[in-house]
């Protein structure tokens, strides 16, 4: 950190003021915080999932629990992002039979007893 500048620090404090501008400034700038960043950037789901996809270095744990905060976000997160639990994104579903319906379908590996015992609650 001796190598960081000041100036550098206080653009990335600023960055990490809102889920967008964590995950552009992760994105763009060497050097950056991955772990900063991605904290503020899970902030909203959406980033949570771009954060995952696209940021070498992400947590993988910390950004499916954020993104698995909405059904939907949970079937995008299976679909695309290796290394993911599929059981914690699948059990994300069940809030929705809608996206429960689709993940069962065509997320390969989708437990699909667990997905007719809760399409049946």
């Amino acid at each position: 950190m001796e190598n960081i500048s000041k100036e550098f620090l206080t653009e990335q404090e600023e960055a990490c003021k809102c889920s967008t501008s964590a995950y552009l400034f992760a994105l763009n700038i060497a050097g950056a915080d991955i772990e900063k960043c991605q904290e503020t950037a899970c902030k909203d789901p959406n980033y949570a999932y771009y954060f995952a996809k696209n940021i070498k270095g992400a947590n993988i744990k910390y950004c499916q629990e954020a993104t698995c905060k909405d059904a939907s976000h949970a079937f995008i997160f299976a679909k695309y992002i290796e290394g993911m639990n599929i059981e914690y994104c699948q059990k994300a579903t069940y809030k929705d039979p809608y996206w429960s319906k689709r993940f069962a379908e065509e997320i390969p590996g989708a437990d699909q007893k667990k997905y007719l015992i809760y399409s049946l609650l």
